[in-house]
């Protein structure tokens, strides 16, 4: 449903209310600014149950208590992406004065009375007690009072990803107030924290608002593992310690995505020439917007960009000759992330997904020594990675980019993209040949041939004839048929030598 079609609907339900009712908080704060409105926030100086139901029977949506102790609803509306798609409902504590005074930041404590509201946001008779627009026209955040921040710990994030997604700079003494309160976090419910890191991942430049969230004192407080690879140096190849190194991962991602190049807002030079420079393929397009649960590929290729060497400080080592190793860090590394995702409450799948990644980034990055993979190790590499092959690629690629940093080797680089690009090309067009329906053996072909029963078996030898495929050693049915036999008579004699 457009704004417009919606404020009709809105006031028509405000005509029945003996009080008045208010557009509140962030819808304001976005129809000031322009920005497109997703969902609406009202205040009801009455029963603002009974008037959300009474708009959800004129808006065509479906009511939804949130918390009807407290007089909340929410109003769910069909309709398109770009439209608006939910309205929620609150009863006023007090008058609006006093509304608005519990409201975090002055740009969200803002009202209009709906009655006297046209749509025109350029003539809207704004409440304004904060000098929020001041503050919206300076595009800076300002808490409304300390207080505020008590009241509700977790807006120590929501400030950063405020600011973020709107691009507005944190006021001084607000950003104060958060640094003397990061701990508070800790009192805030997982689900939460986890929402707010994500939506400020999403963000185009995540990884400035990272350095934000750490001069804070909040990503610590968020993810306090982050908090040891401060300080430890790295091999002389990189330029950063573990720390930076795994921040600068998360610009270097972003960069890689960028398509085209100009798109990236990267404020590091160093990734400028090589923005958009990755690996590609047609198959690829979109392919980062896809949903992995609720999260875009993207926002979980950079929460696993700044996650991915936590490991490094509990694994570092030195052997006799001097040289720093760090043995292992992946695998523990793909431990530690999982255990760090669970704590924030991340879907198993997005907690297996990011794992895996981390578990295997190096893998991508033994191609790169000129000597291209042969379609076997293709075929194995994706089938052993599964959904995250992709994914992992371009994480190993923002690995190399932000290990080198400014001092990055143009030879070296071209030579890890170039393998890159040679896998993903070998890799989709294994995948048109079986999406094409050209199997050269069904497990129903098997238990035929064989006289074998339904079981891992099968799955074993269709298994071995794709990647027998794959490096080109089989071609037909026939060819498959054989392979699969002289397969199960090494298994046959394995198993008589054995007894």
């Amino acid at each position: 449903m457009t704004f417009q079609e919606l404020l009709a609907r809105l006031r028509e339900a405000a005509e029945g209310q003996p009080h008045p009712v208010f557009l509140v908080g962030g819808s304001v704060r976005d129809g000031l600014l322009g920005r497109p409105l997703a969902d609406v926030d009202i205040a009801v100086s009455g029963d603002a149950l009974a008037y959300a139901r009474c708009l959800a029977d004129l808006a065509g949506g479906a009511y939804v208590p949130l918390g009807e102790r407290f007089g909340t609803a929410r109003v769910a509306l069909p309709g398109p992406d770009g439209e608006v798609r939910q309205v929620d409902c609150s009863a006023l504590q007090g008058d609006i004065a006093q509304d608005l005074a519990r409201r975090d930041f002055t740009v969200n404590a803002l009202a209009v009375v709906l009655a006297e509201f046209d749509g025109d946001w350029r003539r809207a008779a704004v409440l304004d007690p904060f000098a929020g627009r001041a503050d919206l026209d300076a595009r800076v955040l300002r808490m409304t009072s300390p207080a505020v921040l008590d009241d509700d710990p977790l807006r120590l994030l929501r400030a950063v990803r405020l600011a973020a997604e709107l691009g507005f700079t944190i006021e001084a003494a607000t950003g104060q107030a958060i640094r003397e309160r990061a701990a508070l976090l800790a009192t805030c419910a997982p689900e939460r924290q986890r929402d707010e890191l994500c939506r400020t991942l999403a963000v185009e430049g995540a990884a400035e608002w990272i350095e934000l969230l750490d001069r804070l004192g909040l990503l610590v407080a968020l993810l306090p593992e982050l908090a040891d690879g401060k300080g430890v140096a790295q091999p002389k190849e990189h330029h950063w310690d573990v720390f930076q190194h795994q921040v600068e991962t998360v610009a270097a991602a972003e960069a890689l995505l960028a398509r085209p190049a100009t798109s990236n807002g990267s404020q590091r030079a160093y990734l400028r020439g090589v923005a958009g420079s990755g690996p590609w393929h047609p198959a690829l397009k979109g392919y980062f917007d896809q949903q992995v649960g609720d999260l875009s590929r993207r926002t979980l290729l950079k929460l696993t960009a700044l996650l991915h060497d936590v490991a490094k400080p509990a694994t570092k080592t030195f052997e006799a000759s001097g040289r720093m190793r760090f043995f292992g860090h992946e695998e523990k590394g793909a431990q530690m992330v999982s255990a760090m995702l669970a704590r924030l409450r991340f879907s198993s799948q997005q907690m297996h997904a990011a794992a895996t990644m981390v578990g295997n980034h190096l893998r991508p990055g033994q191609w790169s020594d000129g000597t291209p993979p042969t379609p076997r190790a293709v075929f194995r590499y994706f089938r052993d990675l599964g959904a995250m092959a992709s994914d992992t690629i371009f994480l190993s690629l923002a690995d190399h980019l932000a290990a080198r940093g400014p001092s990055l080797e143009p030879a070296a680089w071209r030579l890890h993209v170039e393998a890159a690009n040679a896998v993903l090309a070998q890799h989709f067009e294994q995948q048109q040949r079986t999406e094409r329906g050209q199997r050269l053996l069904t497990g129903r072909a098997l238990m035929e041939a064989f006289g074998l029963p339904a079981g891992p078996i099968i799955g074993r030898l269709l298994a071995e004839v794709e990647e027998a495929r794959a490096a080109g050693a089989v071609a037909t049915t026939e060819e498959a048929l054989a392979l699969a036999e002289r397969s199960l008579a090494r298994e046959g004699a394995a198993a008589g030598s054995a007894a």
